[in-house]
């Protein structure tokens, strides 16, 4: 059983043979195109695409990571989120989750269209079979994000673990992780970046065990992930990041099916 997590604890509580791959997110190509491990960490909008786009793979219900997102739109100005209209907004790729939720905020409680803001992208996402909408432009070959947006070349940007150490850096949104806090209370669950993902080749009996190993640690189960999870399929469907509607039904019967297990099996 060969195995991808980013987090120390969490790999050595699954057992198996574990392939280090750093960043994390560096192992969606080769998980997916490769298949070189039978369980690996995966953000789950690569997941949601991976699904819609045909790919043999199913979700382990797993949350490898949450975290709250509001924080990460960042700014060097003085504009804060209403000055996001109209404005340069760069996120590393479309298809980033992050960007997925942040968006998803914006639209939902700041009433910002996709439209209204001239989105700067800077890398493709996992899933070669992806392009962004026509809408949304690529920077220059070579120009990173966080080097963009100290330079000012963007007025805002998207930065979670990207985030450079500077002191001119500010949330855009006022008091970013209370508003997140509040959200989070509001609708009953953190966001959720990584999930954990299984190759229909791989072992069911394993997979089951791995499972076990990592339920007690995390958020797990269907039950718990099906809030994050259908919210972030519905934003990036509305971005136009996915090339079809995935639901979080759908995502449980492949599971179900590929495991020989019924649901309740995995909460």
């Amino acid at each position: 059983m060969k195995i991808i997590l980013g987090n120390d604890t969490l790999a050595a509580a699954a057992g198996g043979e574990r392939l280090d791959i750093r960043p994390v997110h560096k192992a969606s190509r080769p998980f997916l195109d490769d298949g070189v491990a039978d369980v690996c960490e995966l953000a789950i909008v690569t997941l949601l695409q991976a699904v819609a786009y045909g790919k043999p793979v199913a979700l382990l219900p797993i949350a490898a990571l949450e975290r709250h997102q509001h924080q990460t739109l960042v700014t060097l100005g003085d504009a804060g989120i209403e000055g996001v209209r109209g404005h340069t907004v760069g996120v590393r790729s479309w298809s980033q989750t992050t960007g997925v939720w942040v968006r998803g905020f914006l639209a939902e409680q700041y009433g910002v269209e996709l439209s209204e803001v001239d989105w700067v992208t800077y890398e493709d996402g996992h899933l070669p079979e992806y392009t962004d909408p026509d809408w949304v432009r690529r920077a220059p070959e070579g120009v990173k994000l966080p080097a963009e947006f100290l330079a000012g070349n963007v007025d805002f940007g998207i930065l979670g673990n990207e985030l450079p150490a500077d002191d001119r850096i500010r949330t855009a949104i006022p008091d970013a992780l209370d508003v997140a806090e509040k959200w989070a209370a509001r609708k009953g669950f953190t966001p959720v970046n990584h999930v954990v993902a299984l190759s229909p080749e791989a072992d069911a009996k394993e997979v089951l065990a791995v499972y076990d190993a990592l339920a007690s640690k995390v958020l797990a189960g269907f039950e718990a992930l099906r809030g994050p999870v259908t919210e972030v399929a519905r934003y990036a469907w509305e971005q136009q990041v996915l090339p079809r509607e995935v639901s979080f039904g759908e995502l449980v019967d492949r599971t179900c099916s590929v495991l020989g297990v019924s649901a309740s099996r995995l909460g």
